[in-house]
């Protein structure tokens, strides 16, 4: 282990832990980039709690032992430390939103700007959680961890000082009873409401404070290099195990965020006594040099994914004929934009912003840092309040624009706020499907049963309102395809399983509807399904997918109604749609002889897509990106009466 002593605390400088900084904030990059790539990558923010109880719990007992730790010198370098880089991309991205940000979506983001200058975004995001949030209303969602970590070291100290008071003999004891604790409030809060447990400070200190036992020496020593090398391989394998295999559906953090965190606490006690591979590979230079910059790239990378996602570039695999469209879709092009645009901005804000606030000569003095932090955190106050209190400053858009814009606020709602019992989230902690009430069938009308996830949620209100002398029913969990063999959250499989095994063969239905946001892996398992259904002689009618785009539809009808681009909604159109719609179409006709109805057709022809549903132009199709709201589902259902495809 190479490195060197601070000489204002003493400790040693460890390359390895800069690199095991960079296995954090790559996994969160790459999870956030691409989650299909590495699913569980949110455990790099586990990573990194570990990493800070160590190295503020090393500093602080340091100074402890030396009689010179002070509050206030704390608070000094934790401001030192988070505020610059954090201030820095708020502002910056502060102006972004007031060009960019549309008025419902800027009024979220100044809430969230509130929270993230206060150190609260964990409680605000933990209000604010649910299945259709966009990202593009979230800019600041990943400051919770932030919040988390200050929150913890806000009361920290006082701990230390009550404890040195009054139990100067059981600090160790002291910490343990804490790190279990909030380990065992994790466990049981995870079971019980994960959205808590996800963003809760007491749910999260345990994993800081592991930091804090292996600062006090309180794990096995590693004098020799064999049980060196054997306890890192152990704890790099830890981390890649979760990164890979843990996705966003795994109970966390709970029992499974010990995996990342005991393996961290492995790497950095090993780190202690000696080199070992693993330790040479961390502090190899360009691995070190991520981790020095991985603060400020943890807080720029997600930005810059929002200012695509928020549609500012063109969707190339619009434009594209299909076989490079196909290549984009495996591999986004963007991709690699976002990711250098990234980095630069990382790289700058550590250069210039990170390192004047905590180097000499250019070093401010604590009570000038002081003054200028609360007057930045006035400020951002301030502007965040002026957006509330103003609307969002409607007055940036046309009124048109606004007028489609105000959709936004709508997202969460639709048909959605209509079907009661009969559609829940996988996030839902104690709902279930009213199943008596949503299958129960009517005397005297033909009764049609819609399963599948929010899709269908989305299509039934449709259905409904166009098939007046029909009764359907409804069965939706989002995220959940109406399959067989469904792979979803526990939810989706006892609701599919309730429905092949035992509704299907008891109830007499006229027809089932099937309808999902398809993939072209899920063909096989749909033509299990068809042929269940078939065997309980139940007719079946498979619904395709709807046009999806990159981004909000309201937010891209309403900048090209701003900037004068018709077909800005169309540059951002996704091409996997038609393709999965051919694909289906295909399968219906040559191998499960079912009718199927082409949601895609139905909206979108050789001229282009329907983007509103009435003749001014100021209702879109849909809330957000893929799922029809009451307009829509009511205009599409219609044009397939219209047709005769619905009879």
């Amino acid at each position: 282990m190479s490195g060197s002593s601070n000489p204002k605390t003493g400790m040693k400088y460890r390359a390895d832990i800069d690199g095991l900084r960079a296995v954090a904030v790559l996994s969160v990059f790459a999870f956030h980039i691409g989650g299909s790539y590495i699913p569980g990558g949110f455990v790099g923010v586990d990573v990194f709690f570990v990493i800070s109880g160590y190295l503020i719990s090393t500093i602080m007992f340091a100074d402890i032992a030396a009689s010179r730790f002070s509050v206030l010198k704390f608070y000094e370098r934790r401001i030192r430390r988070i505020f610059p880089a954090l201030f820095g991309m708020l502002i910056v991205f502060s102006v972004v939103a007031w060009f960019y940000l549309l008025p419902t979506e800027f009024v979220d983001y100044a809430k969230s700007l509130l929270a993230a200058t206060t150190s609260a975004s964990n409680f605000y995001f933990w209000q604010h959680s649910g299945y259709f949030d966009s990202p593009t209303s979230s800019p600041l969602l990943h400051t919770w961890s932030l919040a988390v970590e200050e929150q913890f070291y806000i009361l920290f100290p006082v701990f230390l000082i009550i404890v040195r008071r009054f139990f100067p003999q059981r600090l160790r004891i002291a910490v343990v009873v804490l790190f279990f604790a909030s380990l065992i409030a994790s466990v049981v809060t995870v079971h019980y409401n994960p959205d808590t447990a996800f963003y809760m400070p007491y749910t999260r200190a345990w994993e800081l404070l592991l930091g804090t036992v292996i600062s006090l020496g309180m794990l096995p020593r590693m004098d020799s290099a064999i049980l060196r090398n054997l306890a890192t391989f152990a704890g790099i394998g830890m981390i890649a195990y979760a990164a890979f295999f843990y996705t966003p559906d795994t109970p966390f953090p709970g029992l499974a965020a010990l995996l990342p965190c005991v393996g961290s606490a492995l790497i950095i006690r090993a780190g202690e006594f000696g080199s070992s591979i693993v330790n040479r590979v961390l502090s190899w230079r360009p691995v070190v040099f991520i981790g020095l910059i991985s603060y400020s790239l943890y807080l720029w990378h997600w930005p810059v994914i929002i200012m695509h996602t928020m549609g500012l570039s063109v969707n190339l695999s619009s434009v594209l004929p299909y076989r490079y469209a196909a290549l984009l879709g495996a591999f986004r092009f963007d991709m690699w934009m976002e990711i250098v645009v990234s980095f630069v901005l990382a790289a700058l804000s550590w250069r210039f912003v990170e390192r004047p606030f905590r180097s000499r000569p250019l070093r401010i003095q604590r009570r000038p840092l002081f003054v200028l932090a609360a007057a930045v955190m006035a400020v951002l106050i301030a502007f965040a309040g002026s957006v509330i209190f103003a609307g969002g400053f409607k007055g940036r858009f046309s009124p048109q624009a606004v007028k489609v814009a105000s959709f936004l606020a709508y997202r969460n709602a639709g048909s959605f706020g209509k079907v009661g019992g009969c559609f829940i989230t996988d996030t839902s902690s104690s709902a279930v499907l009213d199943n008596d009430q949503c299958l129960r069938l009517v005397e005297g009308k033909k009764n049609y049963l819609l399963i599948g996830d929010s899709h269908a949620g989305a299509l039934w209100s449709g259905l409904t309102s166009s098939l007046p002398d029909d009764h359907i029913l409804l069965a939706s969990v989002s995220n959940c395809k109406p399959l067989v063999h469904p792979s979803g959250a526990p939810d989706c499989k006892k609701e599919m399983n309730y429905i092949f095994q035992s509704y299907l063969p008891s109830h007499k239905i006229q027809g089932l509807f099937l309808e999902a946001r398809w993939k072209p892996g899920d063909m096989s398992n749909l033509t299990d399904t068809i042929d269940l259904a078939k065997r309980y002689q139940v007719p079946v009618v498979v619904f395709g997918p709807v046009p999806e785009y990159d981004s909000l539809l309201p937010r891209l009808l309403a900048y090209s109604i701003s900037w004068n681009k018709p077909g800005l909604a169309h540059e951002h159109l996704l091409a996997s749609s038609a393709v999965i719609d051919a694909l289906m179409q295909g399968m219906a006709a040559n191998t499960w002889h079912v009718p199927y109805i082409s949601l895609y057709r139905t909206i979108c022809s050789k001229d282009g897509c329907v983007e509103y549903t009435d003749a001014a132009h100021e209702v879109p199709l849909m809330n957000d990106a893929d799922h029809l709201n009451d307009s829509g589902s009511a205009l599409v259902a219609k044009r397939l009466v219209d047709s005769g495809e619905l009879r």
